[in-house]
């Protein structure tokens, strides 16, 4: 996979976190909010990771 695949893909999964932070915000989510804050978590720590990976400059 080429590099810029590899960004194409993280910017898709970078626009389902907005979804799930609406999500967040639903009175009757119960206990899928858990779930909800675990997938916010695992999402912030890959975007985390692939920003140490590519840096910056290479981001662009």
């Amino acid at each position: 996979m080429d590099l810029q695949t590899i960004k194409e893909r993280i910017a898709v999964v970078q626009s389902k976190r907005e979804y799930l932070l609406s999500l967040l915000e639903q009175p009757n989510l119960g206990t899928l909010r858990i779930d909800v804050n675990q997938a916010l978590e695992e999402l912030d720590e890959l975007i985390d990771e692939f920003r140490r990976t590519i840096p910056e400059t290479e981001n662009n």
